[in-house]
């Protein structure tokens, strides 16, 4: 099931940003997912998901934020290992 979440905002902050009020939803979902993801809250999966893009877009993100991409549990990892084998 999909929730939402609506975030007030006047128009001062699109035109401080230069974007689109598209585009500030995606990066307020981003960096709602980042932040979660940053404390432990959510797996990179997960965090990928609320932020509506695929995981390895999701973890070179985490670069562009200056948070630290290798926080995979060891069930993460052997999922990654397991699908990098099935793709060889």
């Amino acid at each position: 099931m999909k929730r939402t979440l609506t975030v007030e905002y006047s128009d001062e902050v699109l035109v401080a940003l230069g974007i689109s009020p598209e585009q500030f939803g995606e990066e307020v979902r981003l960096l709602i997912a980042i932040k979660l993801y940053e404390l432990g809250r959510l797996s990179s999966g997960a965090a990928a998901s609320l932020a509506e893009i695929p995981k390895p877009l999701f973890l070179s993100k985490l670069a562009e934020y200056g948070v630290d991409s290798f926080r995979l549990t060891e069930e993460e990892l052997r999922q990654d290992v397991a699908n990098a084998h099935g793709h060889q």
